[in-house]
């Protein structure tokens, strides 16, 4: 009975988890189309919103590292290592997230979550042609599933606007990138990042890269724009969220599985599609839905087919580890029976000489 309960509460703590990555990850992309729609709060900066996410990401990050020391910071991160492997990938998450603000101006909620399916399709191609994936011919049919479903649902798209998809995909294809260079750049190196320490280490050079656009392409509209002020309240809480989201990234992950943020992201994309069309009343046609749902479809199969792959390796593991221990028991009988030999034979040597 008292497993059953520590049962009970573990899968509690997990859904409750999930429930706050959730949350958290709709609140932060409802804050941020609230805020670049012109229709809505009608702020269209999205490099200047970007910015001012990682400069309190970074200083919430430096105190959670440097100053509380929550968090430990890597230890053999040297000027050289931070300069070849760690700003490469701070450059292709400024222009990820660059991109993926820039896509609310012109797309509705729903169609960029449809979108954003293509994730998966986007992180094998290129972890094919960086050689980080294997070719197989049933997942590359997987993938095309996935993107046919999402040209589908483009093409029901009752708003489509080509730049607005444009930065769209930039985005997905800047962010599957990064997330191939970190298992290039970093795991094979033997350095993990956590959340925390990933927003202290990437979050300032993030911001320094977004610093030449944002004085070329909004620093003048900024200044002709008299009328704008730092409205804190507004500001600091989707800044607030944006890092809460790091956090709660953190504890999911920790807690449970990457897997699992998989498949919570699936059941938040449908949950965003919905109200966007009930409560910012985005057009959602049937052919939108109708593609969605085979992208959805082969987005749950490639979550499956790497579930059983984890499971494979996980089993392949145990045992491995299983038949050492079986040879270490075989050795320890082999040694057990060769000492009692020696003692019979030391007994019998005994009772000769006697």
């Amino acid at each position: 009975m008292a497993l059953s309960k520590e049962v009970v509460k573990k899968v509690a703590i997990s859904y409750a988890y999930v429930a706050i990555w959730i949350s958290l990850s709709f609140a932060v992309i409802v804050y941020n189309k609230y805020i670049l729609d012109p229709k809505l709060y009608g702020w269209p900066f999205p490099i200047s919103l970007t910015m001012t996410h990682m400069a309190f990401c970074s200083s919430l990050a430096y105190l959670l590292v440097r100053v509380l020391q929550v968090v430990d910071p890597v230890t053999n991160m040297t000027r050289e290592f931070y300069l070849k492997n760690v700003v490469p990938i701070g450059a292709l998450y400024a222009l990820s997230l660059w991109f993926s603000n820039s896509a609310y101006i012109y797309l509705s909620v729903s169609f960029i979550q449809m979108l954003k399916a293509l994730m998966p399709v986007a992180v094998y191609s290129i972890g094919i042609s960086l050689k980080k994936e294997t070719f197989r011919s049933n997942t590359m049919a997987n993938m095309i599933s996935i993107t046919l479903g999402v040209a589908i649902a483009a093409y029901g798209e009752a708003k489509f606007d080509a730049f607005g998809v444009f930065l769209q995909l930039g985005a997905v294809a800047f962010e599957a990138t990064r997330l191939v260079l970190i298992q290039i750049l970093l795991t094979s190196a033997g350095i993990k990042l956590n959340p925390i320490t990933s927003l202290y280490y990437v979050a300032p050079c993030c911001f320094v890269f977004l610093a030449l656009p944002w004085a070329v392409m909004e620093m003048p509209r900024l200044i002709q724009t008299s009328s704008f002020h730092f409205d804190l309240l507004i500001f600091g809480t989707n800044s607030l969220c944006a890092f809460a989201l790091n956090l709660a990234v953190f504890l999911l992950v920790g807690k449970t599985s990457a897997l699992t943020m998989n498949v919570a992201g699936v059941v938040k994309d449908w949950l965003l599609i919905a109200f966007s069309w009930s409560v910012i009343k985005d057009m959602v046609t049937p052919v939108n839905l109708f593609g969605y749902g085979i992208a959805f479809l082969g987005v749950a199969y490639y979550n499956h087919a790497k579930l059983q792959a984890m499971k494979a390796a996980e089993e392949a593991k145990t045992s491995k580890a299983a038949g050492e221990g079986g040879g270490d028991e075989e050795a320890g009988k082999l040694l057990e029976e060769k000492q009692l030999k020696n003692g019979d034979d030391y007994e019998k040597k005994s009772e000769e000489k006697n």
